[in-house]
């Protein structure tokens, strides 16, 4: 087994650099970012007129980048309702007897495919992967794919840091429209491995999987091999017959050749990671192969503190939208991920709070390699009605199911700040949804905790999370030492006129963690540029205020670790650590000093 070397971490067998799915690789793919045709569609008339069978070409477009951003090469921010896609592209010649899968990693919102002319399906939903069979358009090794993608300002559609206004306002910035993640092909066989689930049992030293087997009623005997490995160290190896769609085994990963405990455990300072692969036998041979990894790693919660494998865990947090200037939500490549990761690490934070949106799978794999903690948080809506919890259920629990296997993963964070839950203080029917959403993220993971509310007016929920952008360090120590049972105990607001908890919900010796604070932004002359609170003149200021705030809440015992708001800079929220086009704005060096510096009780 050949294993490279990148910046110092020890990268996975399965990598394939600008691979959309790192988690879940085949060899056998197409990409198809780059050039496509494009069309705006403002009178909402390309379905009537059939477009996707003769398409009028405006302009052209840079794939995965949306109309609105500089890197599609059209920058054009108005709100477009409609917009169009075409691209002809050769099918691989050896998919005879194959599936053709067309896969989108992310479009917003409501996405219709046409191949060849011929309806391939809809999907809403502007976040989680879109995976059509497109195999029954093909009638020659030609794929002429047309992509018409509808969007809104609808605040009941998961938006995130979308604005649902024309024009920008506070923190909230330019729509996203349209393909926004890597469109590609993938070649399936009659009969395939549909998904992998992998949950570390870290007292068992086992790997439970579960899989799911697209089988062809043609087809029987199929076998599941699987292979798991250590740094070229064989682990384990199973062949087990497929007798139902869907199935489980554990696996023992014991291995005394490679540590004294024979077991290899992730963590942030030392992120280590299995090998495995999965072949689908059909007669003894292999007709589909996966190649992925996992970490060995557990998450839990000991009365106030939030155990990593048993230990307890501070968290040194940092905010990151994963916005840039030229590609907005888009990630300008693979190395624009890579160097958000290591500059966090740099800096003394061990993790991130990925706010507001659903980061680029790659991110994700980085983030496994490297060690760095995330919490993974879906983009809210910003109105309640019955479409918003349909709509929004369906797409948490696909978004949960999605990232479900990467180790760096430590909590789900699906709703923020009461927003799309406006009245939850004293609804019972948004108290119930926020319930709901809780115990149906427990129904598929019952190993990561889960905040519903992230910032305020809690419900139920496995830690206590506090946004506060108090200026002084010595006034928020004060008002958590000296008024802790006042606040969570809901008889004082701790964020203007927010309580901790929603009516009826009470405090239950859970951990305690600031999940949002600082956003100290530098003076600036613009009128539409802002951060939070007073701005500062220069850096010795800045870090000045950055020190007594990230002390302060060190020296609280009960609290268990803090987010700082925010890594970068994003259009005219200007409190980052880095610029939007990610210059830093303070020494890296200086920063990491307050972030490491250490208290007693």
């Amino acid at each position: 087994m050949k294993h490279v070397q990148y910046k110092e971490k020890q990268m996975m067998e399965c990598y394939i650099k600008d691979y959309p799915r790192p988690q879940f690789v085949r060899s056998r793919w197409d990409n198809l970012n780059g050039t496509w045709d494009f069309c705006f569609d403002d009178k909402e008339e390309g379905e009537l007129q059939k477009w996707y069978i003769d398409f009028p070409k405006q302009t052209e477009i840079a794939v995965p980048f949306t109309c609105e951003t500089e890197a599609s090469g059209i920058g054009d921010e108005k709100v477009h309702p409609v917009v169009w896609y075409h691209k002809t592209v050769k099918v691989d010649e050896n998919c005879y007897n194959q599936k053709v899968m067309l896969n989108i990693e992310g479009s917003d919102y409501e996405t219709k495919v046409w191949v060849n002319g011929i309806y391939i399906g809809c999907h809403q939903g502007g976040y989680s992967r879109i995976s059509m069979n497109i195999t029954n358009a093909l009638f020659a090794q030609t794929a002429d794919i047309v992509i018409c993608v509808s969007d809104s300002l609808d605040r009941a559609q998961m938006r995130g840091k979308q604005r649902y206004y024309p024009e920008n306002f506070q923190c909230w910035y330019i729509q996203t429209t349209g393909i926004h993640k890597t469109v590609w092909l993938e070649y399936l066989p009659e009969s395939y491995i549909r998904t992998i689930k992998m949950t570390p049992d870290l007292e068992r030293k086992e790997l439970n999987i579960e899989w799911d087997i697209f089988q062809n009623t043609e087809m029987n005997n199929l076998e599941l091999e699987i292979d798991i490995t250590y740094k070229g160290i064989k682990v384990n190896h199973i062949v087990t017959w497929i007798t139902d769609r869907e199935g489980g085994i554990g696996l023992n990963v014991f291995e005394p050749h490679i540590s004294s405990s024979g077991l290899m455990v992730w963590a942030p300072d030392n992120p280590s990671l299995y090998d495995i692969c999965f072949r689908l036998l059909h007669q003894g041979r292999v007709i589909d192969e996966v190649k992925s990894y996992f970490g060995m790693r557990k998450i839990s919660i000991d009365g106030q503190y939030i155990l990593l494998n048993g230990e307890p865990l501070y968290q040194k947090l940092l905010l990151d939208q994963g916005y840039w200037k030229k590609s907005h939500l888009t990630p300008p490549d693979e190395d624009a991920l890579i160097k958000d990761i290591d500059i966090a690490l740099a800096m003394g934070f061990n993790g991130v709070r990925k706010h507001q949106k659903v980061e680029d799978e790659r991110f994700l794999y980085w983030c496994d390699v490297k060690g760095l903690l995330v919490w993974a948080e879906a983009p809210s809506t910003y109105v309640f009605n019955d479409r918003m919890t349909a709509h929004f259920m369906e797409d948490w629990v696909k978004l949960v199911h999605q990232q479900y296997n990467h180790p760096c993963i430590i909590t789900w964070t699906p709703l923020n700040e009461s927003w799309g839950i406006p009245s939850i203080k004293t609804d019972i029917k948004q108290q119930a949804f926020t319930q709901a959403v809780y115990y149906a993220t427990k129904a598929v993971d019952t190993m990561r905790p889960v905040i519903v509310n992230d910032g305020w007016e809690h419900t139920i929920s496995d830690i206590i999370t506090i946004h506060d952008y108090q200026e002084s360090g010595k006034e928020f120590y004060e008002k958590y030492t000296q008024r802790k049972d006042r606040i969570l105990g809901n008889e004082e607001a701790h964020n203007g006129f927010r309580y901790t908890f929603a009516r009826g919900f009470t405090y239950k010796g859970q951990p305690v963690i600031i999940s949002e604070y600082g956003g100290i932004a530098f003076h600036s002359d613009q009128n539409d540029e802002w951060g939070y609170g007073r701005m500062v003149n220069s850096q010795e200021m800045f870090l000045k205020r950055f020190d007594e705030i990230t002390s302060a809440i060190k020296q609280i015992p009960y609290i268990t670790g803090y987010c700082y708001t925010q890594l970068s800079d994003v259009q005219q929220e200007i409190n980052g650590l880095l610029t939007e086009d990610r210059q830093p704005k303070l020494d890296s060096n200086r920063i990491k000093e307050i972030n490491e510096k250490k208290f007693s009780y």
